[in-house]
Formats: C-alpha cells, structure tokens, sequence
C-alpha cells in the first residue's frame, strides 16, 4: 500500500530558500523579476542581497532579454514570472535571446497551470509546455515536491543553461524521504504496479498519488511515476514501466494537446508499445472559472477520474 505522506512547504518559498542559501556562496547568482517579488516570493532575497535582483516591472519581454545579456556575461540567472506570460508574451526572446543563443537562463514560470483559476485564461498557463517543447536547446522541468524542487535548482546551478522550470502555489507534500533519492532527467518511481501505470508532473502528482491508492484498495495494482523532468525525458523508466501494465493514465495540469500524456502516447506509439492510454487534462475549451482545486474537480484531474478511467481502460 502506498503510505501516508508528509506536508512539505510551497514550491516557491522553498525555492526562494534555496536561492538564498546558494546565494550567501555564490555572488553571480541574479534574480530578474516582472513585478513579480511577492508572488515569486523572493522579497526576502531582494532584501539580503539587493545587488543581486533586478525588477524590470510589468515588462516579460525585456526582463528575458536583460536576462540573457546577464547570463552571457557569466551570470546565474533566474528569470521569475507568472507562466501564463513568460511563455508567451516572452516567447520570441526565449526562443531567440535564450534557447537559440544559448544563454544559460533559468526561466521560473511561476502560478502556472490553473494556480490563478479565478482569474480565468487570460491568467492560465495550460500552454507552456506545448510552446516550449517545440523550442530546442530548452530544458522543461515541472517538480512537483519541495525535493524535487532542489534537485532541479542545484543542476541548473552546477550546470547552468537554458532552462524553463514550471512552479504552481499549492502547498504539496513530499514524495520522497530526501532529495538525494532524486535524480535529474530521471523518472520518480513511486510505486510498483502491474495493472495500471499512472504518470503524473507537478501538482497533477498529488491527485495522481492518490488515485493510485484508492485503485490499490480496489484491488488494482497500481504503478506511479514523477515525471519532474519532460526534457530531458526519461524514455527507458516509461518504456520498462508501461510493458509491465496493461494500461497508462496520464495527469497534467495542461491541455490535452502537447503535454505529458501527449509525449508518452508518442512515445508508446513509436515503440510500438500499444497499451491503452487515457489522458487526463483540460480540454481544448474555454475552462469554467473557480479555484485550481475546482478546475481539477470538475475536469476529472483527481482520484475520482483515475479510477473512472482505470475501469474503462480495465474493461
């Protein structure tokens, strides 16, 4: 059975740790923000080391573009914006100033996903990875938990390069006992199972999680991926994983199209790999207006959809 979890902090203000703690050793480390210290929560950073962050205002464009002249002068810089923006508004200069120049830029893609809900899609971010993914030299990461988080971080900072780290605001527990039993580029295998496999990225994990538990009471055994990094792309764990099950549920906080459960069809199709596989995101639709935890509800992106979907692939 899987077991309870244990409650971590939000991503961003454990991200914000980090950065200052790496910050105390490393005086190249900047921070360029959107008018987005609050919501980024990188106010106490600005505050310790006020040399080291830049805030360009509501301007997305330029803040990538300083970005990647800071980060060709051998700067370590972290690029913090509202996702819906900065993969959009921003996406002439990440592919062009960032990607295709090669300038090691994290780019924090913060409140992404349906984190703003009531805002409606004007403030979604289910586009991103879709845009990114068809942008080369870009690593796209999503961590779902606080030691994820670290692990994504610290491998920007050993390595620096053009990266998109996609962060929501919910508070998420901890998957694993520790960062070191996280790898980059390599899948989180959170349970074994045989009947169904689920892979999930980002705050999709949790409900992901527990799905899973509630097919395993069922009697269904379950298997569970983290899939914190989408590229680069862990091909073997999802490969060895899927032959072992007779199913595949995918859950994202993304649209249907160009996602997760998009890249692992393609993946299982190119092997062929023919397992049936359900998708478990937003529709290509205007999104009804509420809350992240409303959205996820009401689009079967929860338990209640894995096990929906699990006896009609199962069928």
């Amino acid at each position: 059975m899987l077991p309870p979890l244990k409650k971590g902090l939000p991503n961003l203000e454990y991200m914000a740790q980090i950065l200052i703690n790496r910050a105390k050793d490393d005086p190249n480390l900047m921070i360029v923000t959107s008018d987005s210290r609050g919501s980024g929560r990188v106010t106490g950073f600005s505050e310790q080391f006020p040399q080291q962050l830049i805030e360009v205002g509501i301007a997305e464009q330029n803040s990538v573009g300083i970005s990647a002249g800071l980060a060709s002068c051998g700067k370590k810089v972290f690029t913090i914006s509202p996702g819906s923006f900065l993969s959009a508004r921003s996406f002439e200069q990440v592919k062009n100033d960032v990607a295709y120049s090669n300038n090691p830029v994290a780019l924090l893609g913060i409140s992404s996903g349906v984190s703003y809900g009531g805002l409606g899609a004007t403030h979604h971010s289910i586009h991103d990875i879709a845009a990114l993914m068809a942008v080369p030299n870009l690593d796209l990461c999503i961590p779902a938990d606080n030691f994820e988080t670290e692990t994504v971080l610290d491998s920007y900072l050993q390595y620096p390069r053009p990266m998109y780290i996609r962060f929501g605001k919910k508070t998420m527990p901890l998957f694993y006992p520790s960062a070191n039993e996280v790898t980059f580029g390599k899948a989180g295998i959170l349970h074994q199972g045989s009947d169904i496999l689920i892979i999930a990225c980002g705050e999709a994990l949790q409900p992901a999680y527990e799905g899973a538990a509630a097919l395993e009471a069922e009697g269904i055994s379950a298997g569970l991926i983290s899939l914190h990094s989408l590229r680069p792309f862990d091909k073997t764990t999802i490969l060895d994983m899927a032959a072992s099950s007779k199913a595949v549920i995918t859950l994202e906080e993304h649209s249907i199209y160009g996602g997760l459960g998009s890249i692992v069809a393609s993946l299982l199709m190119e092997r062929r790999l023919f397992r049936p596989i359900k998708i478990l995101a937003f529709p290509n639709e205007d999104l009804v207006t509420g809350s992240q935890t409303d959205l996820f509800d009401h689009y079967g992106i929860s338990a209640s959809g894995i096990t929906a979907a699990a006896a009609e692939l199962l069928r």
